[in-house]
């Protein structure tokens, strides 16, 4: 490669490696002798990402790993997987194919490919213990996918478009060349002489993102570019983080966390807030304690926040809301924003040694299971289930956790009843050994209360 270590020849001219560098410090921290996985589908943009990582990587005493998706939506895609790694291996780059196996949906494939392909990417990375994903998205991506969010009458959130950090439980996604051109990509390729493969999706109209991108060279010849569309994302990426920042400032001094799962917010800190920013804590605490992976709508939203910080919450919620998964109920100068309880809720089966995850919200630690005549499952605790622990162990009807919470708390149950309540300290007297305890039980939502913040490079 003949490209020079730190300027750019032009803005189409190839990215430099001082450029790239640059980029990456900026999504910093990364570990000594970084590891780094990157999703590569053959395209120019993510065969130019790879090839720049690895390169970073090296220089760091790292390495990279590319991983490619195989849809198995086309005749071709294996085949065109396997050149890929062909392509890499040439340059001692290691590839590994994750496929997409199964029965494919009839509509919103698109959709469904795309979350095959994130969680198949993020499990390789959890099992392989690799903490950065690196995904190509760039400034085209950028612009379109503000048109289609424009399209659809996002707010602020939804106009600023792709993070350049997402951080997952699994591992970070991070996006180095959100401000970078394809026809840069594209030229620093051929700097490589390196070739690419076209995708024919990407020029079927029957996606919308296809659509859009021709409007986008309809724009262009107007002298709108999609550097337009990408710097005014980016100033709403500003605007969000800012108001995120002060969201989580917010939360920090009004919030207390249960490990129950459960939040009291202070009622007057919230009201003195400006309504923005308490409105995204309140947001922020329903998601985290619903375990949902989307927020409510923001109708709803707007609704409950204005009744829980009008003059009377108590009567204006009367018996409490229920939303997004959680219950909220105004009291006493606090807002408790708990789980929402239908029926048992999940059921997980008890089995020796295995640590799972129940209701989408805590990671629980078995002991070790008996047989399958004494089984055991985790459940919701319920009315007839508190009735059933508070008929034991009288005492316990003066736990400090509140009436609304007690439903919903993990239980152990077997055919005789309840074995152990961890969240009550409450374990069945008869059960001396510990055989089928729960040996750990984490509060652990996919959605953190701190947030993990909207990032601008």
């Amino acid at each position: 490669m003949h490209l020079t270590p730190d300027q750019p020849r032009s803005l189409t001219g190839p990215l430099t490696f001082g450029e790239f560098a640059a980029r990456m410090a900026a999504l910093a921290p990364f570990e000594r002798n970084p590891h780094l996985a990157v999703a590569v589908s053959g395209g120019s943009d993510s065969m130019a990402l790879c090839l720049l990582a690895d390169g970073w990587a090296r220089a760091r005493g790292g390495r990279v790993m590319a991983l490619t998706v195989d849809h198995g939506l086309r005749p071709d895609s294996m085949k065109e997987a396997e050149k890929v790694g062909r392509w890499l291996a040439a340059r001692g780059i290691d590839h590994t194919i994750l496929s997409w196996s199964g029965p494919k949906p009839a509509s919103g494939i698109q959709a469904a490919a795309r979350e095959a392909r994130y969680r198949l990417l993020l499990d390789w990375a959890r099992s392989a213990g690799v903490l950065h994903l690196c995904l190509a998205h760039q400034l085209e991506d950028q612009a379109e996918t503000f048109l289609m969010r424009l399209g659809r009458g996002s707010g602020l959130d939804g106009l600023a478009a792709m993070s350049a950090i997402s951080e997952k439980p699994a591992a970070r996604l991070i996006r180095p060349l959100l401000e970078v051109p394809r026809a840069r990509l594209q030229a620093t390729l051929k700097d490589y002489g390196q070739e690419w493969i076209e995708d024919p999706s990407n020029d079927n109209p029957a996606y919308a993102r296809t659509r859009i991108r021709a409007d986008l060279k309809s724009l262009a010849g107007e002298g709108i570019s999609p550097a337009h569309f990408a710097r005014t994302a980016q100033q709403m990426a500003q605007a969000r983080a800012a108001l995120e920042h002060a969201a989580s400032g917010l939360i920090a001094s009004s919030a207390r966390l249960h490990p129950a799962g459960f939040v009291r917010m202070n009622r007057d800190m919230l009201r003195a807030a400006p309504a923005e920013v308490s409105l995204r804590a309140l947001v922020r605490t329903v998601r985290c304690i619903g375990g949902g992976a989307y927020a409510p709508k923001r109708e709803k939203m707007d609704r409950l926040h204005e009744q829980l910080l009008g003059d009377d919450p108590e009567s204006n919620l009367a018996g409490g809301r229920t939303l997004g998964g959680c219950r909220i109920v105004p009291g006493g100068g606090e807002v408790l924003i708990c789980r929402e309880v239908r029926g048992q809720g999940q059921v997980l089966a008890a089995r020796p040694g295995v640590r799972a995850l129940w209701d989408n919200r805590f990671v629980i630690h078995f002991g070790n299971v008996r047989g399958e005549s004494d089984a055991a499952a985790v459940s919701r605790l319920g009315g007839e289930g508190w009735a059933e622990v508070v008929s034991v162990q009288p005492d316990l009807k003066g736990t400090a956790l509140p009436g609304p919470v007690r439903a919903s708390l993990p239980v152990l149950r077997d055919k005789y009843g309840i074995i152990t309540v961890p969240h009550l300290a409450y374990r069945r007297p008869e059960r001396s050994d510990p055989a089928q305890e729960i040996l750990k039980i984490v509060f652990s939502p996919p959605n953190p209360l701190s947030g993990a913040g909207f990032f601008v490079a």
